[in-house]
């Protein structure tokens, strides 16, 4: 960051029944990059928050399911002297030393936002669906055209300063948290960056979203409404 070149940083993880999965991913962060570990456990019914914080982790629990509210809760945990905070999957598909590298664009003051992109990094085969494919294609080029800003990817392992992400206001507890961020980040004219980051399956689980067709169609229509919506509302505000 700016003024300062040591980084007070916070992980998220939201989580909702990875039982399977959240040992090994926590067991797969760098030691000593974070300064907390926050698991936010969105309605879980089986026993992630258990494991979890066998393994460590600060446990963060809300009744409410959904990506977005998990993010929510998590962010409300975060005690005032974190000035970094980064997002990643529960499931094991992201490598969570690559965090480094969404974070030192921060530290160096050269970005407010820095999203991995699984499309100009390295994803393993199979690990990015057809639909999941089209999706990000077609939320890209929403914002593309409403916005005039090019992203490649939605991907949700992310790094921002925590001034910047208090001040974007971030509202939906569901599949639009991630395009809700990358789009509030341009109306609110923070410098994003997008850095290649490798993607891999999953390592046990089951995905809630792009394993499942209706899943995700529905989550596909949350998408294009969320961007759709914040367009709108700045046409209504006059922004």
């Amino acid at each position: 960051m700016p003024d300062s070149p040591v980084a007070r940083a916070a992980l998220i993880i939201p989580a909702y029944n990875e039982e399977p999965v959240i040992a090994a991913t926590l067991k797969s962060i760098p030691a000593g990059l974070f300064e907390l570990i926050l698991v936010a456990d969105n309605g879980s019914t089986d026993r992630t928050a258990e494991v979890a914080a066998a393994a460590g982790a600060t446990v963060v629990r809300t009744p409410v399911r959904g990506y977005g509210a998990g993010c929510l809760a998590a962010i409300a945990a975060l005690p005032p002297e974190i000035n970094v905070v980064v997002f990643l999957q529960a499931d094991g598909s992201e490598d969570a030393s690559e965090a480094k590298v969404l974070m030192q664009p921060l530290l160096e003051g050269r970005a407010d936002l820095v999203l991995g992109s699984r499309t100009m990094g390295k994803a393993e085969p199979g690990s990015l669906l057809p639909h999941q494919e089209f999706g990000n294609w077609l939320a890209s080029f929403l914002i593309r055209v409403l916005f005039g800003h090019v992203y490649t990817d939605l991907g949700p392992f992310r790094a921002i300063r925590r001034d910047k992400l208090d001040a974007l206001g971030m509202r939906d507890r569901n599949y639009g948290w991630t395009v809700e961020m990358q789009v509030r980040a341009l109306q609110k004219g923070l410098r994003v960056m997008e850095v290649p980051v490798k993607y891999g399956r999953r390592t046990g689980g089951v995905n809630k979203v792009s394993g499942n067709w209706k899943a995700s169609l529905r989550a596909g229509w949350v998408i294009v409404g969320t961007i759709l919506k914040l367009r709108l509302s700045v046409q209504i505000t006059g922004g």
